[in-house]
């Protein structure tokens, strides 16, 4: 009975790697390179490449773990909650059973909320009143609205309960960069005409128009803070000699050999991939592979502290490098990308579920062998799936039953940075100049142990890349939980974090549910 969690924990983490097979590029990139070249790779071909981008991951995962788990303890608020899942579902006694029906009540409560949300009806979303007058080059639209703006509440308690984990410095980081970005820049943005603006409707959210602009400060700020603190923290680390404790969840001298073999491994075959199948330059292809693992680590930093791993943003870095080193290149652009998309994917799930083993004693060895498990089984049935509900994406694909947005700014981006660097825009570059100077800036200073009084950079770059509504969610979310903790710090210990985790189960479960009877429907 003692080792059910951790078995709890293996089982779950080969389901969920290859659930988040999509991340291997099937649902954005693939398609977008499919439209430009006239058609879908072939099955062997296709579930070859996702599976090697996912493999990539994977091993990212394990080389980032001691990082940001064991020394960095960041909250990976996915995994914590599956492990305070696992704990109560096979723990015993009064408190062990008081604390699964906390869980489970909220996960009922989460559950018929998307149910009616997604399923029955569609929940009102509120303007929160932030209406703008018009004025410049925006007279013709009447003013700009909160919806135009993304303020909105949105009613995800699966959000909330990532805020409640994440703690309250995440949440209100999060809260300033949706204030910051779609409060301030989004429209001055609009006034000035660097930014364009979405339908004249007062009700239509203006989010896909605006992140063409705000992408690039936002992802400026999450690159330049994670990369500059995982560069201090090594330092400090090599300046100790710091190794980790295997007592403590480390890996073994054997472990760690693994582990820098299978990256290698890796690497060479995501270059040799890109080569054999999509006939891309060895070297643009070799020089894809360690910016992908840069942008992993960023994507999983962000992951750790928010929840939300910024893929599709930072998809749109990696177009950019490969747009400089290799302009007119879509190919080379589009799966430059996908490498860099599929790796933070699956390095995030991974990390996460690494979070949950840690708690429940679960080996990282074996949770290693489950996640290749599940991406093989993942590889496999998603390219099956894809291939068959898309086989023409050109034709099927950015119409009115099939919209498909993520692919279609793929794709635009593609297209845009064929022509190289001089097709960002001036404005752009400078945010991304400012970005970087401000998360390299604010990390220096959180090394020297001013964090406290620091917004978290990542959150706040996050915030910038998704709508307001979910920054205000999880604000809220996080500040439920610092209410409770004040009022009563012994029931915000026993019982937080099981309603967090039952809200992030229901809703999660609720939307599998759904997108199974999609699929069969």
């Amino acid at each position: 009975a003692a080792l059910a969690p951790g078995e709890g924990n293996i089982a779950q983490t080969a389901a969920s790697s290859s659930a988040n097979i999509i991340s291997g590029g099937l649902v954005a990139p693939i398609p977008a390179l499919a439209m430009l070249s006239g058609g879908n790779l072939p099955g062997p071909q296709l579930t070859a490449w996702v599976f090697v981008v996912s493999f990539l991951g994977i091993w990212v995962a394990w080389y980032l773990r001691d990082s940001l788990i064991l020394r960095s303890g960041l909250a990976f608020p996915t995994g914590r909650a599956t492990a305070e899942t696992l704990r109560e579902v096979f723990g015993q006694g009064r408190e062990a059973a008081l604390k699964l029906r906390v869980l489970l009540g909220a996960t009922a409560v989460s559950g018929l909320m998307k149910f009616l949300d997604g399923v029955w009806i569609r929940l009102p979303r509120p303007s929160l009143g932030l209406d703008l007058p018009a004025g410049g080059a925006l007279a013709s639209y009447g003013g700009i609205s909160a919806k135009n703006l993304t303020f909105t509440l949105d009613p995800s308690l699966l959000l909330a309960g990532f805020g409640a984990i994440i703690g309250f410095r995440a949440g209100v980081s999060l809260l300033l960069g949706g204030i910051l970005s779609w409060g301030l820049i989004g429209p001055w943005g609009l006034t000035a005409g660097f930014i364009a603006p979405g339908p004249d409707d007062p009700t239509a959210s203006w989010f896909a128009q605006m992140i063409e602009w705000l992408l690039w400060p936002g992802v400026a700020l999450m690159v330049a803070s994670a990369l500059t603190r995982f560069a201090l923290q090594g330092l400090l680390e090599r300046r100790a000699q710091a190794s980790p404790d295997p007592a403590a969840g480390g890996d073994d001298p054997g472990a760690a050999l693994i582990r820098v073999a299978g990256l290698a491994l890796a690497s060479t075959l995501a270059v040799a991939a890109q080569v054999a199948i999509f006939g891309i330059h060895w070297l643009v292809a070799a020089i894809a592979v360690p910016v992908a693992f840069l942008l992993a680590m960023v994507a999983s930093r962000v992951a750790g502290e928010t929840g939300i791993p910024p893929i599709g943003a930072i998809g749109k870095v990696s177009q950019l490098g490969s747009g400089v080193l290799a302009p007119g290149e879509m190919t080379a652009n589009l799966i430059g990308a996908n490498v860099a998309g599929g790796a933070a994917g699956q390095s995030a799930d991974l990390l996460n579920d690494f979070k949950a083993g840690l708690a429940v004693e679960a080996r990282p060895r074996d949770q290693v062998v489950a996640q290749l498990l599940g991406i093989m089984t993942g590889s496999l049935v998603g390219t099956w799936v894809y291939l068959r509900l898309i086989p023409d994406p050109a034709t099927m694909l950015i119409t009115e039953e099939w919209p498909a947005p993520a692919v279609a700014t793929w794709k635009i981006v593609a297209e845009t940075l064929s022509q190289g660097l001089g097709s960002v825009p001036e404005s752009a570059l400078w945010a991304v100049a400012v970005g970087s100077v401000v998360g390299l800036g604010s990390a220096i200073l959180e090394h020297r142990g001013l964090a406290r009084w620091l917004p978290s950079m990542p959150a706040l770059g996050l915030a910038m890349v998704i709508p307001a509504s979910l920054s205000i969610t999880m604000f809220l979310g996080s500040l439920a939980a610092l209410v409770v903790e004040r009022l009563s710090p012994d029931l915000a210990r026993r019982f937080v974090i099981a309603t967090a985790s039952g809200l992030i189960a229901g809703e999660s479960l609720t939307g599998v549910a759904k997108a199974l009877a999609g699929i069969l429907g």
